[in-house]
């Protein structure tokens, strides 16, 4: 094993973090901030307006122009927790005023620190990937209870590499990384995720927190606990 890929929601911080926290105080600062901001989206707006033109589940045309309508779609979005690339962009944007304020702080698991430590002075890549923006991930590492680790991690991957539910997006990660999939090892809470990422060539294990959903009776994947039993 090379190289250390892993997600951030049940794997390095608490599901409830992300659920309790970061989604309210997002959802809480939406409107303000495309008030203020609307003009200087236009990008991530282009995107909402392509994705909620295919959205079944949202009823209302979605207007750029309109601070509100941006708005009120961004927070439904929220609400059904949508894998959405140009909402975790904002978001991140969002939260970073938060996180460098100091009024938000990433809960990272107690074992994280020590063990991305080891791994970088066993000379193992150690990259994120996580549904969050690249700068939503990069903005929770900065600022956790333990500190800065952001020297520890290479790489921050999001859904602009693709779905993590897709094997491709696996294959795609170890080009970037210069890795063999073999000699990846991919750690997520997530069954499917695990599945993608084994279907395209990587070890795999299954992250079992408290907080996360409980485990299936059948699961093929490695099961860890803490990222203790990982040299």
């Amino acid at each position: 094993m090379k190289a250390i890929l892993l997600d951030i929601e049940g794997t390095t911080a608490p599901i409830d973090f992300v659920h309790n926290t970061l989604f309210p105080y997002a959802k809480a600062r939406v409107p303000g901030f495309i008030l203020t901001n609307l003009s200087s989206l236009k990008f991530e707006i282009d995107q909402l307006v392509e994705e909620q033109a295919g959205d079944p589940e949202y009823g209302t045309d979605l207007r750029p122009e309109s601070a509100n309508s941006v708005s009120d779609y961004l927070k439904f979005l929220i609400d059904a927790d949508r894998k959405s690339t140009p909402l975790k962009s904002i978001q991140g944007m969002i939260w970073q005023s938060g996180f460098e304020s100091g009024e938000i702080v990433a809960p990272v698991f107690d074992d994280v620190p020590a063990a991305l430590k080891r791994w970088k002075a066993g000379d193992k890549t150690v990259s994120i990937f996580s549904s969050g923006s690249m700068l939503a991930q990069q903005l929770m590492f900065r600022h956790t209870v333990h500190g800065d680790l952001t020297q520890f991690i290479s790489n921050y991957f999001d859904t602009n590499t693709g779905p993590k539910r897709q094997a491709q997006s696996y294959v795609s990660i170890a080009k970037k990384i210069n890795a063999a999939p073999a000699d990846i090892l991919f750690v997520s809470d997530i069954v499917t995720e695990l599945d993608a990422a084994r279907a395209a060539g990587l070890q795999t294990a299954m992250s079992v927190r408290p907080g996360n959903a409980e485990l299936e009776e059948d699961c093929v994947h490695q099961i860890i606990s803490s990222f203790d039993s990982l040299e």
